[in-house]
């Protein structure tokens, strides 16, 4: 299957920012490169991390834990100078809504569909907690909070 996106190794403005290496950002995706150039740029944002923790899991297919990279984790000044922080998922839309579940027809696309939500639902579920237990707050963005 063909990559129709586009990803590489972001250089930061603000490497300071960075709370990793900030020679090793790498991007995935267009909309993670818009993220990763708000946050380095963003007078609000103290610091960031791209893939810099992990959530363990369990995956509903096998049964398995494992590990999730979520894609960002900011901490944010806010305008009434709380400070608060965000792990982040970057998606596009069609990807955080569940496929239909009685199509005409069961392709294999369709079956990759089902599992790779049901995956990412158990990814989001584990990261809501973890976040809950920890004072931080879980966001799934799309296209739309970026502006595409």
């Amino acid at each position: 299957m063909p990559k129709n996106y586009i990803q590489g190794f972001y250089s930061p403005i603000n490497p300071k920012k960075y709370s990793g290496n900030p020679a090793q950002i790498v991007y995935r995706s267009s909309y993670e490169l818009r993220a990763f150039k708000w946050c380095d740029l963003s007078e609000s944002i103290i610091s960031w991390g791209s893939e810099e923790g992990w959530v363990p899991y369990r995956n509903p297919i096998t049964g398995k834990v494992h590990r999730y990279f979520p894609d960002l984790f900011i901490k944010i000044k806010e305008s009434n100078g709380e400070i608060k922080k965000y792990l982040i998922e970057i998606k596009p839309k069609r990807q955080t809504i569940p496929p239909n579940p009685t199509p005409k027809k069961k392709t294999k696309t369709w079956l990759n569909e089902m599992k790779t939500y049901q995956i990412n639902q158990a990814k989001w579920e584990a990261a809501e907690k973890f976040c809950h237990e920890n004072g931080i707050v879980f966001k799934i963005i799309t296209e739309r909070e970026l502006g595409i």
